[in-house]
Order: structure tokens, then sequence, then C-alpha cells
């Protein structure tokens, strides 16, 4: 495993943002899975977690009007940081207020804080909350996370609950893990909490 300070990253016209690795899930799919980095970067497995000043350094260092979004994702789960994100996010919109910015998250910040962190994202312009099963035995099996079964609902609970504060808040699912019969649940899921449905595809290995 090669380690770096790669803090971002470029992936379709986007500007990406990696601030911690660890993460409350180890899923079966996960990219960190298939390599050190992805789309062309350098590695994403940090040496130490960026200070909140190198993380702003970093991202003013581009000029973000030549992206179409900023997004939070990297290598681990951005809501551990989420302050952090919250306050790069603020920077970002005074100084570049048309610049949409989003967070990739699997939606257990209530998990990991013990409260409800739902507020704290209304300063994003888009929440992808990663479903990736219609039932909580599923995804204990496939996301693996450390709070057990319980995850599955805090995950819908959050979502519902982000959509007060954040209207384009959606749930994604990995198509390639999932049977038609569970991505037309999941449909069902996402239906019944307000939140629309991104079936993506899995993401193999990078050059």
């Amino acid at each position: 495993m090669k380690k770096g300070m790669c803090i971002t990253y470029e992936v379709d016209g986007a500007l990406y943002v990696n601030m911690t690795n660890r993460c409350s899930n180890r899923c079966s799919f996960c990219i960190r899975n298939n390599g050190d980095g992805a789309y062309g970067s350098d590695s994403l497995w940090l040496e130490r977690e960026p200070t909140l000043s190198e993380i702003c350094e970093a991202v003013l260092s581009h000029d973000l009007k030549n992206y179409s979004e900023l997004v939070f994702c990297g290598y681990g789960e951005p809501s551990y940081r989420l302050d952090d994100a919250v306050k790069v996010t603020s920077l970002v919109k005074e100084k570049y207020p048309d610049t949409k910015v989003r967070i990739n998250t699997n939606g257990q910040s209530d998990l990991i804080f013990g409260r409800d962190t739902s507020k704290d994202y209304s300063v994003f312009d888009t929440v992808s909350v990663s479903l990736n099963s219609p039932r909580a035995e599923g995804y204990a099996e496939i996301c693996k996370p450390r709070f057990g079964i319980s995850a599955f609902d805090a995950i819908l609970a959050f979502a519902r609950n982000v959509r007060r504060y954040v209207p384009d808040t959606r749930f994604s699912v990995v198509g390639e893990y999932l049977t038609a019969e569970e991505i037309s649940e999941c449909k069902r899921i996402s239906k019944e909490c307000g939140v629309p449905l991104r079936v993506r595809e899995y993401i193999g290995k990078s050059e």
C-alpha cells in the first residue's frame, strides 16, 4: 500500500476531496479494494489526515470555475470530518458562490456522532447516500458496518431527515451487487422515503 498526501483529484470534470481514510463500513465493492488510487490519481491512502488549512489550500489552489462540482468522497467516509467539510464548503461558497458541492456518504454520521446531524448538511447542494441493499441483513452482509444491523434503519432515517434541508438528497446502489428484485425493492424504499434512487455501475480496477 503506497501512501501519500493526495487531497484533491479530478473525476469527469469534477474536483474530488480526499480528507480521511476512516470508514465505518468495509464494503465488498469498495474501490479501495482495487488499488491505491482512482481515475488516474496519485495514491489516496493518506500518510496522515490533512489539517483543515491544508484541505482549504488544496481545494483553493484550483480555479473552481473550471469544475462542474466539488465532491467530498475519497478513500474514506467524509462524514468523519463533517465539521471540516462544512467549513471548507462555506469558504468555497464565499469565493465561488456558483460552485455546486456534493458529499458522498454512507449515511451513518448520526451513529458516528451520536446525534442528529441532518441540519449540518444544509450547506451542501447534493447529498448522495449509499443504500446498497433493500434489507438490513443484506446491507450488513455487503457493507459490514461497524454499527451492525442497526445501521440500515439509521441510514433511512438520516436520508429522510437530510432531505428537509437538502432537496437534492439521493440514494445510490451498485447494480451489479443486487438482483432485479432487490433493485425494485430499493426503488420502493426510495419512494417511501421521498429520496430518489440512482443505480450506479461498479467501479473496477483502476489503471
